[in-house]
């Protein structure tokens, strides 16, 4: 049997529209993490920019790439008590790459996608959706100018794509007046060239704290968001029924190859990928012009002022939009009950809390529907 021949790879605008869209999570996760650590925002950049094209030239379909949430959200919380050390932060990426790495070989994760109900992956895809509409209100409030400026553009480019059949470029259009918009305050950044990077290597004493505190949050996330929802979505938009876990090695090999040399820990993500796809996204091509685009920004623009030069309203607007596709396919579900409330408890409590009262209830929902009722053979 010959084997089926490579996808193609597209770079048409609509993949260039669709490699922005999710710029609206990735950017201010970076942003946020390079000014309260001391994690180099100029490494973060680069080993985002080499595994997007890595990504989008593997899968060939548009695969996102993300921080790891839990770590970046543990690590922005954390700087008002002492912070966390970037030796921590290495610690956790490279534990985390071997888990996911070893995960990624033989049946490991057929057995999880048994033991897990798509309502239960279905409803961490609701929690993001509401997640992303949450964190989008803080934009309005930040910058309400520019977060209407962005709405008005992706509506109108709605408008244009049902009546005109023209190409869905509100993400270009979004992020250009985002960074008009921050030139006009803020000036033009510097530009400096990337230093070689220094070996990050975590001492012993940073492996406790990092997998009680960053680790056990963030892997439950990743399995459940990363990768099987991710591995959901690629079927529900492509059609392609891309295994768990190949998702699974690739976030195992970026870690373990980008972390020990000022990388910050990556995953795939449900979220990006309806956030590219939202916007254009269809081949790897989408991931190759995101990789550029941060290679780019890594490489000459290395000063935290050029993350901050966009002007966060845009940010706020993309969002938006990218939590009305996630929570669309949310919807897909065999138990909305279970579903409803694994989103809810995401939004009010944690992502881990939300996944296993999912379980539980999805499990005692299946013992209660299979048990013979009284009276009947």
């Amino acid at each position: 049997m010959n084997p089926e021949p490579p996808l193609p790879l597209s770079f048409s605008l609509s993949e260039l529209a669709g490699s922005l869209g999710d710029f609206g999570t990735i950017i201010p996760l970076i942003l946020a993490v390079a000014l309260v650590s001391d994690v180099d925002p100029r490494y973060i950049l680069f080993f985002f920019g080499l595994w997007f094209i890595l990504t989008g030239l593997y899968y060939r379909l548009p695969i996102p790439l993300e921080p790891m949430k839990a770590i970046a959200v543990v690590v922005i919380a954390a700087s008002a008590a002492g912070g966390i050390s970037a030796g921590e932060i290495a610690a956790a990426g490279l534990i985390l790459g071997v888990i996911f790495l070893v995960l990624g070989y033989g049946r490991f994760f057929s057995i999880i996608e048994r033991w897990v109900p798509g309502s239960v992956v279905r409803g961490i895809q609701l929690g993001l959706a509401l997640l992303l509409f949450r964190s989008s209100a803080g934009f309005i409030t930040t910058d309400p100018l520019f977060f209407g400026v962005g709405i008005a553009i992706i509506i109108a480019f709605m408008v244009l794509v049902k009546y005109r059949s023209i190409p869905d470029l509100s993400s270009i259009c979004v992020i250009g007046a985002g960074f008009i918009g921050g030139i006009l305050i803020s000036g033009i950044p510097p530009v400096s060239l990337i230093p070689a990077p220094q070996l990050v290597i975590p001492a012993y004493s940073d492996i406790l704290p990092a997998t009680t505190t960053l680790v056990l949050p963030q892997l439950v996330l990743t399995i459940a968001n990363a990768i099987l929802a991710t591995s959901l979505l690629t079927k529900d938009l492509f059609g392609k029924d891309v295994p768990p876990r190949k998702f699974s090695t690739t976030i195992g090999l970026m870690n373990l190859t980008s972390v020990p040399f000022g990388g910050f820990p990556m995953c795939h993500g449900a979220g990006g990928l309806a956030g590219q796809y939202r916007y254009g996204a269809r081949t790897g091509g989408a991931n190759i012009y995101a990789g550029l685009i941060f290679l780019i920004l890594a490489l000459f623009f290395t000063s935290p002022q050029v993350l901050s030069i966009i002007a966060v309203g845009v940010l706020g607007a993309l969002l938006v939009f990218v939590g009305i596709e996630m929570g669309r396919h949310s919807l897909k579900t065999d138990s909305l009950i279970v579903t409803v409330v694994i989103g809810i408890l995401a939004l009010i409590s944690s992502m881990t809390l939300a996944f296993i009262t999912g379980m539980v209830i999805a499990f005692v929902a299946g013992w209660i529907k299979k048990r013979p009722v009284p009276g009947t053979d």
